[in-house]
């Protein structure tokens, strides 16, 4: 249902989507047919492709034996596969506008607000405002330093380094934050070489949604609104002032809907 929410986003940049699971075609129309899919759903009801590709899920047993890792392969027009993201868990899934904002960064952009921040610019977004429960969905902190300022990036020896923190959360599994790469910057007034961040950058952090069987039957676990907390510390200076290390508190909202628990006709479904 996700793939298909983000049909337009993924034709909108040239991909076509399609998807291959262990069902048959019955199974597939049914669930196609009830959810509006307009994509086309490939049948591997005797999990050949599956396995050729290393995805047979081990702990899937009895009615589910043959049902793959759930993830997403971007193949090229060659034919050649050019990314994957896959988990390891059935019940844990990328978002599909988690993959998307992985392959073009530049449009998660489009869905952030601002954050009142000393010494630069700072924007917070997210790659899903809706999931479902073992959804896995990336968080964004964009800074924009004006010229001439600097943050030093983690890894520095005697300075304090930007760092994004997410606040733990029974309901969440944190994903420690992706960082992009830093220059090594020389500083005149103490002679030295620092990793540091200049100009525009992103820090990502990932959370999963937990799927555990306490937490899908928890009150309201699949229908509430929940609020990820966070900080951004960091300290910023120039050519020739650093200025106090502070941080700012960063808040993402978050609405988790109920999984989809309605089957197929008893007639067509796995034995």
């Amino acid at each position: 249902m996700q793939l298909q929410n983000a049909k337009q986003e993924f034709e909108a940049q040239g991909i076509q989507l399609a998807a291959v699971s262990y069902d048959g075609p019955e199974i597939l129309k049914d669930f196609a047919d009830r959810h509006k899919i307009e994509f086309p759903l490939l049948a591997d009801p005797q999990s050949k492709v599956i396995a050729s590709y290393g995805l047979l899920n081990p702990e899937a047993t009895g009615m589910t034996k043959g049902m793959a890792l759930p993830g997403y392969f971007y193949i090229d027009a060659n034919g050649i596969i050019r990314e994957k993201y896959f988990e390891a868990k059935y019940a844990d899934r990328f978002t599909a506008n988690n993959v998307m904002a992985k392959l073009f960064p530049e449009l998660a952009e489009g869905v952030s607000q601002k954050v009142e921040a000393s010494h630069l610019n700072l924007e917070i977004g997210q790659s899903d405002r809706v999931v479902v429960p073992g959804s896995r969905l990336s968080l964004v902190a964009q800074i924009e330093l004006p010229q001439d300022v600097h943050v030093y990036a983690p890894g520095v020896k005697g300075y304090k380094p930007i760092q994004l923190e997410i606040a733990p959360s029974p309901d969440l599994e944190l994903i420690p934050p992706v960082y992009p790469p830093s220059n090594l910057l020389y500083l005149d007034a103490i002679k030295e070489q620092v990793p540091a961040f200049e100009g525009k950058f992103r820090i990502t952090s990932e959370v999963k949604i937990s799927a555990t069987p306490d937490f899908m039957k928890s009150p309201g676990a699949n229908e509430k609104t929940i609020t990820i907390a966070g900080q951004l510390h960091y300290q910023a200076c120039d050519k020739t002032t650093c200025y106090l290390p502070t941080w700012i508190p960063l808040t993402w909202q978050l609405q988790i809907l109920p999984l989809d628990r309605q089957r197929s006709p008893e007639a067509i479904q796995h034995k």
